[in-house]
């Protein structure tokens, strides 16, 4: 394993959507692993590395709340660029009094973690890359505050506020319960065939355990 990294990431709302219940959205009770690593990877992320999450802290007690808010039900589907292009005359726009929803979601409120994460270092990894090399541009990119894009809490308009943990004991919340089954990552081995991977998550003493998982498919 490389070296690894803590960041501590913060913010009021927060939204890990259970793919059983997408319609009206309701959120798993801690965040995920694929919603970690996209937080690390819009901090830092580079094709020569993977990264990979450890554990994570839950140092806010768990706490939900309700809102009600507008999402877009339609899209623009490639197959309607792909005939304007040669063209068709297909609609290209979306409107806003048309396509507007309002749907309720159950979301967490108050959420702070911290993210424990290595990474390993991919077959598109150049000769001049290295892990040394990596660790360094990660956590200046911590120390600084900087990102590719904003970090959010499963959907865009939650920001997620970052900063790098300084090392010291995390003081995490004094709860040990099962959390079900909760989604662990999407397989991207097969692109025309892209399928979800779960886990059966324990969260013990605030912290729930990453590595070593068993992830069923």
């Amino acid at each position: 394993m490389s070296q690894g990294i803590q960041v501590e990431v913060w913010g009021k709302y927060a939204l890990f959507t259970r793919p059983e219940l997408k319609v009206e959205r309701v959120s798993y009770d801690v965040m995920t692993p694929s919603a970690a690593r996209g937080l690390i990877e819009a901090i830092y992320w580079h094709p020569g590395l993977k990264w990979h999450i450890d554990c994570i802290h839950v140092m806010n007690p768990i706490a939900f709340t309700n809102i009600r808010r507008n999402e877009v039900k339609d899209k623009i589907v490639a197959s309607n660029v792909r005939s304007v292009m040669t063209g068709a005359a297909k609609p290209l726009a979306i409107y806003t009094g048309e396509s507007i929803q309002q749907r309720a979601s159950t979301v967490l409120t108050d959420v702070r973690y911290v993210i424990d994460a290595h990474f390993t270092l991919t077959e598109r990894a150049t000769p001049a890359d290295n892990e040394g090399k990596f660790i360094d541009i990660a956590r200046r990119r911590l120390e600084k505050g900087g990102c590719y894009h904003q970090p959010c809490f499963g959907c865009r308009e939650f920001p997620a506020h970052f900063r790098a943990w300084r090392g010291r004991p995390v003081p995490t919340i004094p709860e040990s319960r099962s959390l079900g089954l909760m989604l662990y990552d999407m397989n991207y081995s097969d692109p025309r065939n892209i399928q979800p991977m779960f886990f059966r998550a324990e969260l013990t003493n605030g912290v729930l355990e990453l590595a070593g998982v068993e992830v069923l498919r």
